[in-house]
This record gives C-alpha cells, sequence and structure tokens, in this order.
C-alpha cells in the first residue's frame, strides 16, 4: 500500500502544526511550508518525537517556503514530487492578518499583503497541487477560510475580503476538477486560539472576552478541533464531498 503524501502550508504553528501532527499520527508522510525556518524545525522535532512515542509510522519535515511567490511554489512541490513520487493531499494553511481598522482607515498596503499571501499565494498552490493530482489521477484539498469568509465581522472588512476570495476559490473550482477525482473543500474555523488570534488581541480592537462572546459556547477553539475536520475531509471518509465549506466554529453560523 503506498504511504499517501500530504503539503500542509503554514504548517509550522497553530492550526498547520496540528493537522500535520494528527496525519502523521496517521501515518502520512508531512511535508510542511512555511517563512521561519526556525519555527520548522521546531514543529518537526516536536511531531517527531510525537510520532517515536506512540509509534506512528507517518513522518514529517519542513520546507522553507513562500507561498506569495509563484515560483518558489512550484519548486516545493516539484520537489515534494521528486522525493516522493506524488502528492495525495493538501492542506493550504498559510494565511496573515495585518490589520483591524475600518476601511476607511485602512492601509493599502497591509491589505495588499493579504492579499498577497491569503488569496495570490493560496492560487499558486492550488494551481501546481492540481496540475500534479490531475498527473497522479486523484488527491484531496482543503483550504483554510474563516467565519470572515461567510460572513461580516466588524473591524475585518480587508480580511474578510481575502477570506470571502478563498470561499469563491474552493467552490468554483470543485465544480471544475469533481470529475476528475480531485476533492476540494474548506473549513471556516471561528476564533481558535493560535498566534494568529494573539496578534489580533495585540492590535487593540478586540479582547480575549469579547471574542469567546461572539460564539455561543462561549469559548474559543482549540487548533486540534479545526486539524480533526480537516484530516476528516481529506480522508476517504469524506470521499462523496467536495466544494462544502465546513464551519467549526463554536455555533457562530447558527446564531
Amino acid at each position: 500500500m503506498t504511504t499517501p503524501v500530504a503539503l500542509i502550508t503554514g504548517g509550522s504553528t497553530g492550526i498547520g502544526k496540528e493537522t500535520a501532527r494528527q496525519l502523521v499520527g496517521k501515518g502520512v508522510h508531512v511535508i510542511i511550508g512555511g517563512r521561519r525556518a526556525e519555527a520548522g524545525a521546531q514543529a518537526v522535532a516536536e511531531i517527531s518525537a510525537f510520532a517515536a512515542a506512540t509509534g506512528a509510522s507517518g513522518s514529517v519535515r519542513f520546507v522553507q517556503n513562500s507561498v506569495d511567490d509563484e515560483a518558489d511554489v512550484r519548486r516545493m512541490i516539484d520537489g515534494i514530487v521528486r522525493d516522493h513520487g506524488r502528492l495525495d493531499l493538501a492542506v493550504n494553511n498559510a494565511g496573515i492578518s495585518t490589520e483591524n481598522t475600518m476601511i476607511g482607515d485602512s492601509d493599502t498596503q497591509a491589505f495588499r499583503a493579504m492579499l498577497e499571501t491569503n488569496v495570490l499565494g493560496l492560487y499558486h498552490c492550488m494551481k501546481f497541487e492540481i496540475q500534479q493530482m490531475q498527473r497522479q489521477s486523484g488527491g484531496s484539498i482543503v483550504n483554510l477560510a474563516s467565519i470572515a469568509g461567510l460572513n461580516g465581522i466588524p473591524w475585518a472588512s480587508t480580511y474578510a475580503a481575502t477570506k470571502h476570495a478563498v470561499v469563491g476559490l474552493t467552490r468554483s473550482s470543485a465544480l471544475d476538477y469533481a470529475t476528475q477525482n480531485i476533492r476540494i473543500n474548506a473549513v471556516a474555523p471561528g476564533a481558535i486560539r493560535t498566534d494568529l488570534i494573539a496578534s489580533q488581541i495585540a492590535l487593540g480592537k478586540y479582547n480575549e472576552a469579547s471574542i469567546q462572546a461572539l460564539h455561543p459556547m462561549m469559548r474559543m477553539g482549540q487548533p486540534e478541533e479545526i486539524a480533526r475536520g480537516i484530516c476528516w475531509l481529506l480522508s476517504d471518509e469524506a470521499s462523496f464531498v467536495t466544494g462544502h465549506v465546513l464551519s467549526i466554529d463554536g455555533g457562530f453560523q447558527a446564531k
């Protein structure tokens, strides 16, 4: 039986790192991409220690990469295929949030940075992932959207615009490749206790209590709760699921 090969962008911390850990526990060879080599090395060490302690048959390695550089993304995916022969699973998790403000007060360069990473970065990854999956006759992709990709969120109009684009790319591409054994889905997390949320609190428009109050469950989520949904969407258990945006949000969408 061929060991599945997965790519997770933004895989050094938070949801990406936890997804890598869970996939390694399921026997998957995982490549995590990210900009920061030190964080990548630390993630590999942590996940490798988990695999050794649990007897998991999966493995993990880190590739330094910037998703907003199309040529760099292509090199990364070509390298994965050269080393492993295939790319079965992809989690496009890399994303940034650079401001919390109303659009009239927003900074064009801050918005441009989010567009480069959250939209064009996702596009670059999907483009080359799909090309490889076509060559091998199938694969599964999960993109990281957000509650901000399905709703209006105060103080987050520019970030929300980028996550709405993630939803559009997911749903439309899923239709395009539905007959080619390539499933494309997304998860839409609520507020999850990660470095990204910490940076949002540091910007001063939110605090922990106000973020928790957005969710009927009155708490933030944990990375492992999102990773479980991602792993399910990637798996054959979700074989009849494509074009779906799975909300994992403590009841936010039910309001």
